[in-house]
């Protein structure tokens, strides 16, 4: 949590990786207004950023051939979303396999 002014800006928790990139998106400007503010007043601190993503899972880089065509359309439907391709296709990845998941133990 970071403050903005008198107010303060609460991380939720997602349910989908998808959801949590457009949250992070959708309130970009009011994260760095709080990120300016805290540095200007002196409140800032090491390790804050740290703690707002503490959520996030450990990643590991991966490398994956795809169709261009694939690739062309994954890239098409991030910038519709505003997203950057790669963090769409992990979503679209995340959720697919969470789904088959679910799917298989049911």
């Amino acid at each position: 949590m970071e403050r903005r002014g008198n107010k303060r800006i609460v991380v939720p928790k997602f349910k989908t990786e998808a959801e949590e990139a457009q949250w992070w998106y959708d309130n970009r400007h009011q994260l760095e207004d709080a990120l300016v503010n805290a540095m200007d007043n002196g409140t800032i601190r090491r390790g804050t950023a740290k703690q707002l993503t503490s959520r996030a899972r450990a990643s590991r880089n991966v490398t994956i051939r795809m169709a261009e065509t694939d690739l062309d359309l994954a890239r098409k439907q991030a910038e519709e979303k505003g997203l950057p391709y790669q963090t769409y296709i992990k979503s679209v990845l995340h959720e697919a396999l969470v789904k088959r998941e679910r799917h298989r133990a049911s």
